[in-house]
């Protein structure tokens, strides 16, 4: 074997032994600026950084999801998918919001298309969440003894054929820790039938709540409402024009008092700041001190107010 042949072996051994003893055994060694190591070359496409600190609030929520965003409001938990395509795709489904993107697209690309797209996942999302809701009442059995929300409360719904109730259908007396609906029909009425009388009953109770917590917070705000309606609005709790007419959605008869006064001061307020600035937000505090609690119960469900 050549001198030369012996040497460059002898080398190769010594680099091996040292690399295993300062693997074993790494010693630090103070280095100057300038003999700092050299930073390493960027890679050929964007790095995505650390996910963000959660959103406390995201009531949707993919359930894989990898990135949040606030969308009007709404706290999005959303997927990120990267696939071979040159566009950014958006896909929302029972699941949530999936966005798909190039592996060289950044973070902060899709973040931007995400803004930019807020009103149509806002609406989508919504759209799915009425589905859900609506199949969910699919579900309920209507029948005698069936337990519906009322106030924040359950009401049970007692069928009572011989029952002289104005409308077909009022509250009676508790029978322990639970209220009941008396419902004039009988008790192997359809399911049809009993949902489409409660239902009536509850827009009535709606109509009646709805008109007294309205009067209360016009005197206290010094506004003027001309007009008071029911709606069955998909995305809002409620809303308000400049005329003076207000529309409340219907179901929040189903929730809390402090909820509904909360909404009603909200569209009264918009009487007097139809915008959601500072000064808006200081007259509804000054009727409704809690709203804060209210507002994100509301927004867990997903209506908004206007």
């Amino acid at each position: 074997m050549s001198l030369g042949l012996r040497r460059g072996l002898r080398r190769i051994v010594d680099a091996l032994q040292l690399g295993l003893f300062d693997a074993l055994e790494p010693v630090a060694q103070p280095t100057s600026p300038a003999q700092s190591a050299p930073s390493p070359p960027p890679p050929p496409f964007p790095v995505d950084p650390p996910a963000a600190a959660p959103i406390i609030d995201a009531p949707w929520r993919h359930r894989a999801a990898t990135r949040e965003a606030m969308l009007d409001g709404h706290g999005i938990a959303f997927r990120v998918v990267r696939i071979s395509r040159r566009s950014i795709g958006f896909v929302v489904d029972a699941d949530g919001l999936t966005v798909r993107a190039a592996r060289r697209v950044p973070l902060r690309e899709i973040d931007d298309a995400v803004q930019e797209k807020r009103r149509w996942i806002v609406a989508r999302l919504l759209e799915q969440r009425e589905r859900a809701a609506g199949a969910a009442a699919a579900r309920v059995v209507w029948r005698d003894g069936v337990a519906i929300d009322y106030l924040g409360g359950k009401l049970a719904v007692v069928l009572d054929p011989a029952a002289a109730v104005a409308g077909g259908a009022a509250l009676a007396a508790s029978a322990g820790a639970v209220q009941r609906l008396v419902v004039a029909l009988p008790r192997d009425a359809a399911a049809e039938r009993i949902r489409e009388a409660v239902q009536s009953w509850l827009q009535r109770e709606a109509r009646r709540v709805f008109a007294e917590r309205t009067a209360h917070f016009a005197a206290k705000l010094f506004v003027r409402v001309r007009r008071l309606a029911l709606s069955s609005a998909t995305t809002r709790w409620g809303s308000a024009s400049a005329d003076g007419s207000v529309r409340l959605h219907w179901r929040l008869i189903e929730h809390p008092l402090a909820t509904i006064d909360y909404v009603v001061a909200h569209e009264l307020a918009h009487l007097r700041e139809m915008n959601h600035g500072p000064k808006f937000w200081a007259i509804v505090e000054s009727v409704v001190p809690d709203y804060r609690a209210s507002r994100a119960r509301l927004r867990a469900e997903g209506r908004a107010e206007t």
